[in-house]
């Protein structure tokens, strides 16, 4: 998380280290099991009387429904601010934005085209800011894929991830994860810089990694061991002026049937939504044996619940935490 005077922002992994990542995975599996254990009337609401102010410049499903839903579940309130209304840094400035939702709410949830609006959100609030996607990145996207596997035991150092289209902002999100967790990236892309990740994002992570991370034009080779293969969108919102280019350009970068048999027979199959079936992804593929594209869906909401338990309620979080270490000591004396 990105410090900032007293509060904490989630704009990216830039801030974390391998060990916090883990702790919040391990407290998005705690908050999963209180989902449970509210339905059976133990509801879980660690931050009761919180309101957050969410803005999307974007449209949303996923974002929308999972942060709104995961809020209420806490205890919270969710204000929706479309950002056509508001006019972010247009009708008014992104300072006064910030500023004034600081004096009305507890957190900002905001998805946004520019990242340098999101930054100027965070550094001119005096609340938590959270990234729920912007041109360059989407960090809750790639930890609750993380997560994911984590969750089933499949996460660990030389897991292969590979990415499979066009190096955007998802694909800049599982490069920066990569600079912090040890694994194996791979990003199969088209040979034209404009379908390459960033390069900033590129050159940190290859600089930190304890891993590997890879850039490859060859789809096929891309996928050979692999143990997850990930499917995104080939144009996303805002290219929709080059669709019938990228979808020649793309043609050869399809989750299908033939490159799953390429990766390990274990392999398998993600998508951050939403598909579009027949073009990145074939419909065989995603309602197939070896997805887990509606598990990664269902799980942004329990990780981003954890995201706002840990900047609204960081005493909650640290207590799990303190707890969840004292547990492990217990049952390893035990042992």
């Amino acid at each position: 998380m990105d410090n900032h005077t007293n509060k904490r922002d989630f704009l990216g992994f830039s801030h974390l280290d391998a060990g916090k990542i883990i702790e919040l995975f391990d407290f998005s599996l705690f908050i999963k099991k209180q989902r449970r254990e509210a339905a059976a009337g133990q509801p879980y609401k660690p931050i009761t009387g919180k309101t957050v102010a969410m803005i999307f410049n974007k449209p949303s499903l996923r974002t929308r429904v999972s942060f709104e839903i995961g809020i209420h579940e806490l205890g919270g309130y969710a204000i929706n601010l479309e950002g056509k209304s508001i006019g972010v840094n247009s009708r008014e400035a992104v300072e006064d934005i910030a500023q004034l939702l600081s004096r009305y709410n507890d957190a900002i949830v905001a998805r946004l085209h520019e990242h340098s609006v999101i930054e100027a959100l965070a550094k001119h609030a005096s609340i938590p800011v959270i990234n729920a996607l912007t041109d360059l990145s989407h960090p809750c996207q790639i930890l609750a894929d993380a997560f994911t596997l984590y969750e089933k035991g499949l996460w660990h150092e030389k897991i292969k991830v590979v990415f499979v289209g066009d190096g955007n902002n998802v694909a800049n999100s599982w490069i920066e994860l990569a600079g912090i967790l040890p694994f194996h990236f791979v990003l199969a892309c088209p040979d034209e810089s404009k379908y390459m990740p960033d390069t900033k994002i590129l050159e940190s992570a290859r600089k930190n990694t304890k891993g590997t991370i890879e850039i490859v034009h060859d789809p096929k080779e891309a996928a050979r061991d692999a143990d997850v293969l990930y499917a995104d969108v080939w144009t996303s919102m805002g290219q929709e002026d080059e669709a019938e280019k990228r979808l020649q350009t793309f043609r050869e970068y399809q989750v299908n049937p033939e490159l799953l048999k390429i990766a390990k027979p274990s392999a398998l199959v993600m998508h951050c939504m939403p598909a579009h079936r027949g073009q990145e992804i074939t419909a065989e593929v995603m309602d197939g044996p070896q997805s887990i594209i509606m598990d990664e869906a269902e799980n942004r909401l329990h990780v981003q619940k954890a995201i706002l338990v840990k900047l609204l309620n960081h005493e909650e979080y640290r207590k799990f935490h303190l707890t969840h270490r004292l547990q492990n000591v217990a049952r390893k004396l035990k042992s």
